[in-house]
């Protein structure tokens, strides 16, 4: 809901700020003194076009600023959020310059945004009826969604069947295109692995095998420098009689056992180094053993290091294509086989999928068709509603009708395309709505779809210009009464110049001009009970203190207060 905007250089208007309220707020005023600038203002704000000729003379620019109040969890708050702009409690910022060069500027919850977001974020805030203003409800869409809802439950209940059953198919049908039109890639993809894994298979590769056999290569490799060296080793240890070496560790280290034994049983330091000495003796002689039988194990296999060095040349070979080690090349395997399961059961997934979207088709047809009936149905009554509307709103002869075009693509709603059509008069060929009537008749015509979709299109504001023109006496009354009606569902703002409307407001906004030289100033005053009396007295008698006058805008006001109480029709 709007609260609060305000106009600086737009046309006459110098400054001006309209506090707005809920209900229903009727904006009235001298010839000249700037009311349509309140619409025009009100559609630059959300995303009408700039026209510099619009900019007030002498003013570098016009501007306004618009105070709204949004749910901080709706639509319009994620989509404010998403372009990075904030909204502090419930209330956003729009602010939308012109230059005298026809350079223009907007904002958003204090971020610079595209006039499109603002035209965007409009959609579901404002709806703007006037002569050169932007029309939401002449978008077929629109008309659409709006003919749904009043329609009532019946069909969005099959809506929602639809829409599940359509939302289902797509996801299908895209992924069997995508399985048929990559048939080719998929079985190229298949012969490659599972060449991979018959050639795995067929090495029978063991887990960590390509290490170990790696160092018995090496040992094999080495095998004389290795027994050689343990040979070596065990005779400077524990020495040999066929051996050239004199003197032993062995004998040696038992000399050093024999000298501290015989009196290590005088001295405590003493005892405990020769403990050591024993120590060192039975470690010595372990190692002497193992000696001798690693080198009595070491034996020179030319067959056997033969046999390793083609295994090793073969799992080398898998290693370059499936992974650096044996492992990696095994866990390639086992993931190619799960890939391959998938890659051949293609055939299989093919087949059911095209029954699946068979059968989904079946059911999206029936919805279809059931949703063609529903909104036909409402399309009668909608009509029928509307056209009574309109005979009250001085458009006697006049026919509102919902034409519904069955396609034969399915879309997100069905088949179907809603377009509403008027005929002016009984010999007219009914046309789409901007073709259909003037500015004024078809602000008219507006009121009475947007009265008999009250409640069905949830848009918080409703803005009217020109809704009265040519139109006076019983048929204003009418036009104010609906527009009172409207405005128990929804914020509405009307420019008006007939009293009759002027009188069934909740609040009432009077654009004042003042004349300095040559440039007109205007600005924006709320009306409290004894100035709206004076204000429906100048648009009744031109005096605004004629008793006269004021003793019918008296009678109206009186008039329009139980009218406004009334439950809604």
């Amino acid at each position: 809901m709007l609260e609060e905007v305000r106009i600086q250089g737009l046309g006459v208007i110098d400054d001006a700020v309209l506090e707005l309220s809920p209900g229903l707020t009727v904006v009235t005023g001298e010839t000249g003194a700037g009311k349509t600038m309140v619409v025009t203002g009100l559609g630059l704000l959300f995303g009408g076009r700039a026209d510099p000729q619009r900019v007030r003379p002498g003013a570098e620019r016009a501007s306004v600023e618009g105070r709204l109040t949004v749910p901080e969890d709706g639509r319009v708050a994620s989509r404010v959020f998403e372009a990075g702009g904030d909204i502090d409690d419930d209330v956003l910022i729009l602010t939308r310059a012109v230059s005298s060069e026809g350079r223009s500027r907007a904002t958003m919850g204090g971020r610079s945004a595209p006039v499109s977001l603002l035209s965007y974020l409009a959609d579901d805030l404002v709806a703007v009826h006037g002569q050169s203003d932007q029309q939401r409800l002449l978008r077929t869409d629109r008309q659409r969604s709006a003919l749904d809802r009043f329609a009532g439950e019946g069909l969005a209940k099959e809506i929602k069947r639809y829409a599940a059953a359509y939302r289902r198919h797509r996801e299908l049908a895209g992924e069997l295109e995508e399985i048929v039109e990559r048939a080719r890639e998929r079985a190229q993809e298949a012969d490659m692995l599972r060449f991979g894994v018959e050639e795995i298979a067929a090495a029978e590769p063991q887990p960590g095998e390509d290490a170990e056999l790696l160092a018995e290569e090496t040992r094999l490799a080495h095998a004389d420098g290795l027994r050689m060296a343990a040979t070596t080793a065990h005779e400077a240890l524990a020495g040999d009689p066929a051996s050239d070496v004199e003197v032993d560790v062995a004998a040696l280290l038992s000399s050093a056992r024999s000298a501290v034994a015989a009196v290590r049983e005088h001295d405590a330091e003493l005892a405990a180094l020769g403990d050591r000495l024993d120590e060192a003796s039975y470690i010595l002689t372990d190692a002497a053993t193992e000696l001798a039988s690693y080198a009595e194990s070491v034996d020179a296999d030319p067959a056997r290091l033969a046999e390793i060095q083609e295994r090793r040349a073969l799992l080398t070979q898998l290693s370059r294509k499936y992974g650096e080690t044996t492992d990696d090349v095994l866990a390639w395997s086992e993931n190619a086989a799960k890939r391959l399961a998938d890659l051949d059961g293609d055939d299989d997934r093919i087949e059911q999928l095209r029954a699946e979207t068979e059968e989904l088709h079946t059911a999206m047809s029936e919805s279809a068709q059931e949703l063609t009936r529903l909104r036909e149905e409402a399309a009668d009554r909608f009509g029928d509603a509307v056209t009574e509307e309109l005979t009250a709103l001085a458009m006697p002869h006049a026919r509102v009708s919902v034409r519904i075009t069955t396609g034969e693509e399915f879309g997100p709603h069905g088949l179907d395309e809603v377009e509403l059509l008027l005929a002016p008069h009984p010999s007219a060929r009914p046309l789409p709505l901007n073709k259909g009537a003037s500015g004024g008749e078809l602000s008219r015509v507006m009121l009475a779809i947007e009265v008999v979709f009250a409640g069905a299109d949830p848009v918080p504001t409703f803005v009217f210009d020109e809704v009265d023109a040519g139109v006076g006496g019983k048929a204003a009354v009418e036009i104010g009464r609906r527009l009172a009606r409207l405005a128990r569902r929804a914020q509405v703002i009307v420019v008006t110049h007939l009293p009759q409307v002027a009188a069934f407001a909740d609040a009432h906004l009077v654009v004042e001009k003042s004349t300095e030289g040559l440039v007109t100033e205007s600005g924006v005053v709320r009306l409290d009970r004894d100035g709206r009396v004076r204000e429906l007295s100048r648009m009744l008698a031109g005096l605004e203190d004629s008793e006269l006058g004021r003793a019918h805008a008296e009678e109206l006001l009186g008039n329009a207060d139980p009218e406004r109480a009334l439950p809604t029709a």
